[in-house]
């Protein structure tokens, strides 16, 4: 089973607040009078102005335009605007709400969640950049930081949100979603490569060829695999005594893959000719696939999953709630 990652609820910006809850919060709403003048949408008297929303929209087009061909913007174009004006009326009825309950969010709080945006960030991807990219200024960034934890406040207040998953609840999903639980066939495999170039003819490929036939004699006669791979490999691996660790199927080239699989364990295969040169392969370990027993670790994460959708549906049945008794006028923008 993946790992199953924690709900968070506090995001970059608002429309992330709420898509990151899971599922989708948004609903159609109707229509009931016609809003205020220059406005295209009003909350409990909260308006959304036609001068805001075009700012919004010229914001996220800004972001995806260079992203997809125009005949498919524009048929998402739609989508779009029915996405600010669902993020302006679910910001603006949970702004309320919070502010009703009387929720606060300590400096500590701030930047924990802050914290927690930059180490979900891509590798090398900075904070900084992201903002940019998204045309997010550092105050408004700190203002929806600040809104999600009070959000993430108030969800947890609601009984359901804090509801701890039964032993049965998680024997229970875990006996209906077993598929989920499976470790695939694996192998741990150590290799020596003798590097191919691009430009290498027939007889630099002869050379090679030989080479790492005559590496596997010596390991045949009882040479040690990782001083040959440390002299000798052209991969990185050679720092590890040629070592590539578990993999399952797909995860290497065909050639690799297939001799891998097939091999018996400890047995220095034949010469094995991929992209990438040529390798002799040894099979440390070879595991089948099975299913992975509901122990502690397993129970934990179930047990972390349930959680998150418990969360997830106090969440949106906290929203239905606060839609069901707000005046909620949209025009048709």
């Amino acid at each position: 089973m993946s790992k199953i990652s924690k709900l968070q609820i506090f995001a970059l910006t608002v429309s992330l607040v709420f898509s990151q809850m899971g599922g989708n919060p948004r609903h159609a709403f109707a229509s009931k009078a016609p809003p205020a003048t220059g406005a295209i949408a009003e909350v409990n008297g909260v308006k959304f102005t036609k001068s805001q929303f075009d700012t919004e929209m010229n914001r996220k087009l800004a972001v995806i335009k260079n992203q997809m061909p125009p005949d498919r913007l524009q048929k998402i174009m739609p989508e779009i605007k029915k996405q600010i004006l669902d993020d302006f009326v679910i910001r603006t009825l949970l702004s309320q709400e919070v502010k009703r309950m009387k929720i606060s969010a300590s400096e500590q709080e701030i930047t924990e969640a802050t914290e927690r945006v930059k180490s979900g960030l891509p590798p090398g991807a900075t904070l900084e950049d992201l903002l940019k990219k998204n045309d997010i200024s550092k105050d408004k960034f700190r203002e929806e930081v600040t809104l999600g934890v009070k959000i993430n406040k108030l969800v947890l207040s609601q009984p359901l949100a804090m509801a701890k998953p039964t032993d049965k609840e998680i024997s229970k999903y875990y006996q209906e979603n077993k598929e989920k639980f499976k470790a695939p066939e694996a192998v741990h495999a150590r290799h020596i490569l003798i590097g191919k170039k691009p430009g290498d003819d027939d007889k630099a490929k002869s050379e090679k060829k030989a080479k790492a036939e005559m590496l596997r004699k010596q390991l045949l006669e009882g040479g040690d695999f990782v001083d040959l791979a440390a002299k000798n490999s052209d991969d990185p691996s050679k720092n590890t005594g040629g070592d590539l660790g578990s993999f399952s199927r797909g995860q290497m080239v065909k050639p690799f893959e297939d001799a891998a699989f097939s091999q018996k364990v400890n047995a220095i295969g034949q010469v094995v000719e991929t992209d990438f040169g040529y390798h002799i392969i040894q099979v440390l370990s070879h595991s089948e696939a099975k299913v992975i027993a509901l122990d502690k670790k397993i129970r934990d994460e179930i047990g972390n999953f349930l959680q998150q959708q418990k969360r997830q549906e106090a969440f949106n049945e906290m929203l239905k709630k606060l839609r069901a008794k707000a005046t909620i006028i949209v025009s048709g923008q």
